[in-house]
């Protein structure tokens, strides 16, 4: 199955009238009724291959196990969630390394600036010992992580004063960042002028010229209309991030072995077709946003990561990872530090 954004638009109804009535009728049967929280839209390749995933595992183990899937933050912030999945008030979530980071410190690392150059790269580290390391360090921390991490996809650019193609065209730009010392810290060596704005403030603040650009990936440019009041987009692939899809320990626990090998199975795969989906609808969004008149620019990566080496960015958060988390990055992305 091939998802594009015509087709997530089409979902929209069906998971909507679908979701609730299932959850409903399999509730009562259900050996293990666990609940999914997540951040993201219905029409998401996300919540769409989730749904997928909840329906498989329910037909393999003839009704034991239900997932509930609870999409767009309707059982809490990220933050909120993710105590309650320690607490086992839920028993699955999809969170962004570079928020889960604020329990486990290394998460984050697949966050950092510029040092991925494509997905070829993103999953030779996450399917390999970058992300076994960080599952690892996840498990410190009493949750259970999927081997498959989904995808969220790349960071671009945008600006409505000038295309972004070199480090030099970032001395001086007021740029919108959430609040996170990684971003902060990169846009800083960078020379620009990093300011924490919250997203619901963002189209105002960039109509306003309160700042002259932010960054994001594709969907969520063209979904905020961003491109109604900025000009260019540099498709910068500055930060990759993606979802782990995490487990309490002792909800995970309490399944049989055998039920615990089919959900992971199920999940697993789902995550792989997600990816898949994210990076055809990226493609797909990157032709409408031209056709709503964004200038689009592919800079050289190369010079931004020299500028943020010679700014001792990388040598900071080398220090702040710690040496074989750094040393399994850069078997994937390259030299950096």
């Amino acid at each position: 199955m091939s998802i594009t954004r015509r087709t997530v638009l089409r979902s929209t109804a069906l998971a909507a009238s679908l979701a609730v009535p299932m959850h409903r009728a399999f509730a009562q049967k259900a050996e293990f009724n666990y609940k999914y929280a997540n951040n993201l839209p219905v029409t998401h390749p996300l919540n769409i291959r989730a749904k997928e995933m909840a329906d498989a595992i329910r037909a393999e183990t003839g009704g034991r196990v239900d997932i509930q899937i609870f999409p767009s933050n309707q059982l809490g912030s990220d933050t909120d969630v993710l105590s309650q999945l320690r607490s086992g008030g839920v028993e699955f979530f999809t969170l962004s390394g570079l928020i889960l980071s604020t329990l486990v410190p290394s998460a984050s690392i697949s966050g950092v600036g510029f040092a991925f150059n494509d997905y070829a790269s993103v999953w030779k580290a996450m399917d390999g010992e970058l992300g076994a390391h960080i599952r690892q360090q996840i498990a410190k921390a009493n949750i259970v992580p999927m081997e498959k991490i989904w995808d969220n996809g790349f960071r671009q650019i945008t600006s409505s004063s000038r295309a972004i193609a070199a480090p030099q065209d970032m001395k001086g730009f007021k740029i919108r960042v959430p609040v996170s010392p990684l971003w902060t810290s990169m846009f800083k060596a960078l020379d620009a002028a990093p300011t924490s704005i919250n997203f619901a403030e963002v189209y105002s603040a960039l109509q306003t010229k309160i700042v002259d650009g932010q960054e994001n990936p594709l969907a969520i440019i063209a979904t905020a209309k961003l491109y109604e009041v900025q000009k260019y987009c540099s498709l910068s692939n500055h930060m990759w991030d993606g979802f782990w899809f995490l487990a309490n320990r002792r909800a995970w626990d309490r399944l049989p072995a055998d039920l615990r090998t089919v959900v992971a199975r199920h999940i697993n795969a789902a995550g792989m077709k997600e990816r898949t989906d994210v990076a055809e609808l990226n493609a797909g969004l990157q032709k409408e946003l031209a056709a709503k008149g964004m200038a689009f620019n592919q800079p050289d990566s190369a010079a931004f990561r020299d500028q943020l080496r010679k700014a001792g960015f990388y040598s900071e958060w080398k220090a702040k990872y710690g040496d074989e988390a750094w040393a399994l990055l850069e078997r994937s992305a390259g030299k950096l530090a």
